[in-house]
């Protein structure tokens, strides 16, 4: 039987496209339904093709400025996140010092804890600190809830150098500045990135903790589950379309990036 050993074969590939074909429908959807025309105020239905929610991607009240809060939380929690995150990694890593399996667990209680419960514990934080709710608060909460995801990522790649390489930077009368730049940074560079993209998309499409700690500010999770109360605009399906694309667009990117750089070194 040709096609049963050619179906044996293949399975596993099978699989994982057909797997990835399922992950991947939802976005295909909201991309078909970024240009429908509803005649309604929910865009559940397909009517007519239609570039309207294209042409004025901002057509809906507050959307975009809902989407530029949620943009600026993302990047700067992920600046604060990527920083602390690195240095705390590194820290597990290269020293000893007490309670460093303490530390090492609790790393973790973030990515183990369900959100809910995060945020209401930082909601009852910043009240009892007498902080006012808004940007700055769920900017703090952000990086909070992504630090731990920024140091298992980092962590990860430390912990797998060659302490080696380093020393022989030294030998070659390299700085502890210079080495760090020009040997460790180098070899931790994908670690951090990894973690970094990480923090952003986690940052960007939180709801849960962004709700407790919000106040009345909206960002764009907080802008569609509030549409998808009263109607949900073509616009959303247009703003998820673009970002999907930019997703995309950046991972193949990173891999031509990295194919030319393996092909230098080969």
């Amino acid at each position: 039987m040709p096609f049963v050993n050619w179906l044996k074969r293949n399975l596993v590939v099978i699989a994982g496209l057909l797997t990835l074909g399922y992950l991947l429908l939802p976005n295909v959807i909201v991309t078909v339904f970024s240009f429908n025309k509803p005649k309604g105020r929910f865009n559940y239905e397909w009517q007519r093709f239609s570039l309207d929610a294209w042409k004025d991607p901002c057509g809906v009240s507050d959307l975009c400025g809902s989407l530029s809060i949620s943009l600026q939380i993302a990047v700067w929690a992920t600046l604060g996140a990527t920083l602390l995150g690195t240095l705390i990694a590194f820290a597990l890593v290269r020293y000893r010092f007490r309670a460093r399996g303490a530390v090492n667990s609790l790393i973790f209680l973030p990515m183990a804890m369900p959100e809910v419960v995060m945020a209401a514990s930082l909601l009852t934080l910043f009240l009892n600190m007498g902080a006012q709710l808004g940007f700055w608060t769920i900017l703090i909460a952000h990086i909070m809830f992504c630090l731990s995801f920024v140091v298992t990522a980092v962590k990860a790649r430390v912990m797998s150098m060659d302490p080696k390489l380093e020393e022989a930077a030294r030998d070659l009368y390299a700085g502890p500045v210079q080495t760090f730049v020009r040997v460790t940074l180098p070899i931790a560079a994908p670690g951090i990135a990894a973690g970094a993209l990480l923090a952003f998309a986690l940052s960007f499409d939180d709801f849960i903790i962004t709700n407790f700690n919000a106040g009345s500010t909206v960002t764009f999770p907080m802008f569609v589950w509030g549409s998808a109360q009263r109607g949900t605009p073509v616009q959303i399906n247009v703003i998820g379309t673009a970002m999907f694309v930019v997703a995309v667009l950046f991972v193949l990117a990173s891999m031509v990036v990295g194919n030319r750089r393996n092909r230098k070194k080969a």
